[in-house]
């Protein structure tokens, strides 16, 4: 609600407001953007304490906005300059600030740390993302930890 509050207010002073994602100018990302930003702990932005939340940044402006707790839902996007601030715009229109405050990231009700790798689940969307450009959301990934784990079967004995 924060940030259609934001978009009404831009559009009254002025700033031209993004109706389709084309519109969205991509920007190449800031060194201090670029990366895999992710949630560590419990946050009140995500459906339960085990949840993860992930922002994907590269240097030519492509996002990912990546959710993973029962299922995973990846969302691609784009970094955009919106009234001097860096925003992310999703292909469903979706536009949330980035807030960067020291090493850390503040995004759609989340604080996140960057770090060296993504989840094995959103490597897949990006994967994913590859191959189904269109998509505005990507769905068909299941978590790590929601996988049936069996115990292996012990060997049959020889008499």
């Amino acid at each position: 609600m924060k940030k259609w509050m934001l978009l009404g207010a831009l559009a009254l002073t002025g700033c031209t407001q993004i109706n389709q994602y084309q519109q969205a100018v991509k920007t190449p990302a800031p060194a201090n953007l670029q990366g895999y930003w992710q949630t560590t702990g419990p946050q009140h932005g995500l459906i339960s304490d085990r949840a993860l939340g992930s922002l994907i940044i590269t240097a030519e402006g492509d996002t990912l906005d990546c959710r993973q707790w029962q299922r995973v839902i990846a969302k691609p996007g784009k970094l955009t300059l919106l009234n001097g601030e860096y925003v992310n715009v999703n292909k469903q229109l979706r536009v949330m600030p980035l807030e960067l405050d020291g090493n850390e990231l503040r995004y759609d009700k989340l604080t996140l740390k960057k770090m060296d790798q993504p989840t094995i689940e959103c490597q897949q969307a990006l994967e994913q993302v590859a191959l189904q450009p269109d998509a505005a959301v990507i769905r068909n990934i299941e978590p790590q930890n929601m996988r049936a784990v069996f115990a292996p079967q012990p060997a049959e004995s020889q008499p």
